[in-house]
């Protein structure tokens, strides 16, 4: 994997992120997303020194799967890049998206909230 992959008892993930996420690591991010899938994920932001709009999107569809998938999902050790960025991009933080009690995300697009924002 491009991120290191370390393993624990509970089988949980850590991806350490790329320096630059932009359009040409978010392919590499994005393969590494799905070899984890469906198990606790660590996201390590500590050696982010550039996020792209693009990578935001990533990190936020990842969130959005790991809360559809009831895993823990988390952004451990950020720059201050990273979290510059998230601010200018109005996302202060990724912490994980609450399942709705009727197993939606707040952000899925056929959720209440997302139907209602549309009309």
């Amino acid at each position: 994997m491009r991120g290191n992959d370390k393993m624990d008892a509970d089988d949980a993930a850590t991806l350490v992120l790329p320096s630059v996420l932009d359009l040409k690591s978010v392919g590499g991010l994005h393969a590494d997303l799905l070899a984890v899938r469906g198990r606790p994920l660590a996201l390590d932001a500590s050696q982010v020194s550039r996020l792209g709009g693009l990578g935001l999107q990533v990190l936020l569809a990842a969130r959005t799967t790991w809360a559809a998938d009831a895993q823990p999902f988390e952004v451990v050790n950020p720059s201050e890049d990273f979290t510059g960025a998230l601010d200018l991009f109005g996302a202060p933080n990724l912490e994980p998206v609450a399942p709705e009690p009727d197993g939606q995300t707040a952000t899925d697009p056929n959720s209440v909230d997302a139907r209602e924002l549309r009309s």
